[in-house]
C-alpha cells in the first residue's frame, strides 16, 4: 500500500513538468523588416524551438519547419511591396511539424539563427532573405581611394528595426529621431561641394555593429560619426555628449555605462553569432590605430564645441569608452550622444523638427572645422604615397 501511496505522490509532482515539456512553443507574432539588400523575417516564440529551413524551385519558395510548435496568432497572407516574398502559407506538416510556407518572387539566399530572451524581446527565430545573385561579401577592408579632394562623411543613425533604442515618456523612439537628425545632416553634407555622405542605414532597420564600420570602410569614408540620443535611470539626467573610442578604459562611470548599454545592441536588434565576431580583431592593435584615436578626439572635440553653442552638454571634454562601432583603425570617429531622450524636456526637444536641424548643423559645423584644422592629413593616401 504504501509503494502505490508513493508512486502516486510522485506521479503529482512530476506529471505538470512532463506536461509543459512536451506542450508547444507558440508563435505568436510575425514581423518583417525591409533593408536595402535584405528583408528580416522575424518569428516571436513563447520558448526555445527546433527548425528547420528548405529551399525549393520551380515554384520559389522557402519552408521554415518548426517542431512542437503551434500559430497563436494570424499570419499574413498577400505582402504588398516586397521585393522578395509574395505571400505566406501554413499548416500542419507532421504531427510533430507545424511548417510555414514563404511563396518568394525570385530566388533568394536564407541565413536563419534563433535569439535567447533579453530585456526587450523574448525567444525569436530570425529568418533573414538575401537576393541569391548577388552574393558577394561586404568589403572588410577598403580599397584606395583616387583623391580628388572630397571628404566622404559615413553617418550612422543608431538602432533601427528589432532594435528601438532608448524611449522617452512619451514613447518617443531612439531609432526615429536619430534617422531624422542623420538625414538632416545628409541634407548639409551633400550642399557642401568638397563633401558627400554615405548613410549606413538609410531606414527602419537593423544593422549589426560591425557591419557598420566595415560598410562606412567599403565606401572609403573618410569620417565616421554616430547618432544616437541617451537614457538614463534617472529622468533629471540630462546634456549632450560626444564620444570616441578608448583602447583602454573608459574616461568616466557614465562612459562605460553607455558604451556597455550600446554594444549590447546587437542582442536586441538581432545579430547572429557571426555578425557578432569582432571583424578588426588585431587590426586595433597596429601603430595606424593611435593616430586614428588622435584624430578621433579633435574631430569630437570640434564637434562638441559647435554642441554647446545649440544645448546643455553633460561633459564638457569628449569622453571615451569601448564602442564597438568606433573599432574602424583607419577612420576618425565619433559618437555624439544629442541628449537625454529619457529626460522630458529634452524628449520634447527631440522631438522637435528644429532642434533635428540645429543639432545636424552643428555636427556639419564640427566637420568642417576639423578638416579645416588638419589640412585632410587624416584621409587616407592616394595609391602609392604614405599617410605622415
Amino acid at each position: 500500500m504504501k509503494r502505490y501511496i508513493l508512486f502516486f505522490i510522485l506521479a503529482s509532482l512530476l506529471l505538470p513538468h512532463l506536461a509543459a515539456s512536451s506542450s508547444a512553443v507558440s508563435v505568436k507574432n510575425l514581423r518583417l523588416w525591409n533593408a536595402p539588400d535584405n528583408t528580416r523575417v522575424v518569428l516571436d516564440l513563447s520558448g526555445s524551438i527546433q527548425h528547420r529551413i528548405s529551399t525549393f524551385t520551380s515554384p520559389d519558395r522557402i519552408a521554415i519547419d518548426l517542431k512542437n510548435a503551434k500559430l497563436s496568432s494570424s499570419i499574413p497572407h498577400d505582402i504588398e511591396n516586397n521585393p522578395f516574398i509574395k505571400r505566406f502559407r501554413y499548416g500542419q506538416y507532421s504531427k510533430e511539424v507545424t511548417r510555414i510556407v514563404i511563396d518568394l518572387k525570385k530566388p533568394v539566399r536564407v541565413k536563419s539563427f534563433t535569439l535567447k530572451p533579453n530585456k526587450v524581446y523574448g525567444y525569436r527565430l530570425v529568418v533573414d532573405l538575401f537576393d541569391k545573385s548577388k552574393t558577394t561579401a561586404p568589403k572588410i577592408t577598403r580599397s584606395a581611394p583616387k583623391r580628388t579632394g572630397i571628404v566622404t562623411v559615413a553617418i550612422d543613425a543608431g538602432h533601427g528595426g528589432e532594435d528601438f533604442g532608448a524611449s522617452g515618456k512619451k514613447k518617443t523612439r531612439e531609432k526615429k529621431v536619430v534617422l531624422s537628425i542623420a538625414r538632416e545632416l545628409k541634407k548639409l553634407v551633400d550642399k557642401d561641394p568638397v563633401l558627400r555622405s554615405y548613410m549606413t542605414r538609410t531606414g527602419d532597420y537593423y544593422i549589426p555593429l560591425r557591419k557598420r564600420t566595415s560598410l562606412a570602410r567599403s565606401a572609403n569614408a573618410d569620417l565616421f560619426v554616430s547618432i544616437h540620443a541617451d537614457a538614463f535611470r534617472r529622468s533629471s539626467a540630462r546634456g549632450a555628449s560626444v564620444y570616441a573610442l578608448s583602447k583602454s578604459g573608459a574616461s568616466s562611470e557614465t562612459a562605460r555605462w553607455l558604451a556597455n548599454k550600446e554594444n549590447a545592441a546587437d542582442l536586441v536588434g538581432g545579430a547572429s553569432i557571426s555578425d557578432r565576431e569582432d571583424v578588426v580583431a588585431g587590426v586595433l592593435l597596429d601603430m595606424q590605430m593611435d593616430k586614428t584615436l588622435e584624430f578621433s578626439i579633435g574631430f569630437g572635440d570640434e564637434v562638441l564645441k559647435e554642441m554647446k553653442k545649440i544645448a546643455k552638454l553633460h561633459s564638457e571634454t569628449v569622453q571615451q569608452a569601448g564602442f564597438v562601432v568606433l573599432k574602424s583603425p583607419d577612420i576618425p570617429s565619433v559618437l555624439v550622444e544629442t541628449g537625454f531622450i529619457s529626460n522630458p524636456y529634452e524628449e520634447r526637444k527631440l522631438m522637435s523638427k528644429k532642434y533635428q536641424q540645429q543639432v545636424a548643423n552643428a555636427i556639419y559645423k564640427g566637420i568642417k572645422k576639423f578638416i579645416s584644422k588638419e589640412k585632410m592629413a587624416f584621409m587616407s593616401p592616394e595609391p602609392g604615397k604614405s599617410k605622415n
